[in-house]
């Protein structure tokens, strides 16, 4: 039994939980903003939950071989403390619950969550090491406002600002994530955008697209008219680009860590708080 409960904690561990609750926490709040049933939030929530997990397990069982060759001993599956072999399982098992449970929301979120999550594997998978590395993020995190509104009674796309703000937030996402991570990932292969641009290029790239997510997501939801933006929403986009400006001077005095990607991970949570106490709507 022990034995057992050190195993699910390890992989729990390599699951990204971080990443995995925040991301869970954002599809919940962006369905409130769809204005779903109770039944078919917490289908959509339970969905996002069993695909992000499903996503950071394949990512840390596809690289234990490289977390070992660089001693990162912060990865269970690097040091042992569970098998690769269960980790697929776990991965392939939580990926087929997630596309059950999102044929159960319809076959327009079935198709999206999909290809969103195919999109992520194909990063785990080897686009990592690409200059086309950024491409998975934009497409799945472009998608993701989409899954919300495609698992409404009447499924729609998300509008194409929500779109846009979802797409520049995962690139974001993708250039500050690496970033503590840029010397190791070079000595075993990984070239991906941000380690050709560098820490401090990427950085500011991302504290742009944070500020242009916010943008998006300010305007669009109040249809372009800058008169009817509330003062609330308002405050979200001051903190957001407060968020964005703290990230870049932290790079920029050398201290990139795991902190500039909590802040980028922060604004998208302030984005999608901003939807739903806002009431705009999502579809376009």
């Amino acid at each position: 039994m022990r034995s057992a409960l050190a195993a699910l904690r390890a992989l729990w561990a390599s699951s990204h939980p971080g990443p995995t609750v925040v991301v869970t926490v954002l599809s919940f709040a962006l369905g409130l903003a769809a204005g779903l049933d109770a039944a078919r939030l917490v289908l959509l929530t339970l969905s996002v939950f069993a695909g992000q997990l499903s996503i950071g397990l394949s990512n840390d069982a596809i690289d234990a071989k490289r977390d070992r060759q660089v001693g990162r001993t912060d990865k269970p599956l690097a040091r042992g403390a569970a098998r690769i072999r269960t980790a697929w399982i776990a991965a392939v098992t939580t990926l087929v619950v997630a596309l059950a449970l999102s044929a159960i929301l319809g076959g327009w979120m079935l198709l999206a969550h999909a290809v969103l999550l195919a999109s992520a594997w194909s990063y785990n998978a080897g686009l990592k090491a690409t200059v086309f590395s950024l491409a998975p993020f934009l497409l799945s995190f472009g998608l993701f406002p989409s899954l919300a509104t495609l698992s409404a009674h009447v499924p729609a796309p998300a509008a194409w600002w929500a779109t846009l703000a979802g797409a520049v937030l995962g690139g974001a996402v993708h250039l500050t994530n690496v970033l503590p991570d840029l010397d190791d990932d070079r000595r075993t292969g990984i070239r991906g955008l941000p380690h050709r641009l560098g820490a401090r290029p990427s950085a500011a790239l991302a504290a742009l697209a944070v500020v242009g997510g916010a943008v998006a997501v300010l305007l669009g939801s109040a249809d372009g008219d800058i008169a009817a933006i509330s003062v609330l929403s308002w405050v979200f986009f001051a903190a957001v680009v407060a968020a964005a400006v703290l990230a870049a001077v932290l790079v920029l005095r050398g201290s990139p860590g795991r902190v500039v990607f909590r802040l980028v991970m922060l604004a998208a949570l302030l984005l999608a708080v901003q939807l739903v106490t806002t009431g705009a709507g999502l579809t376009g």
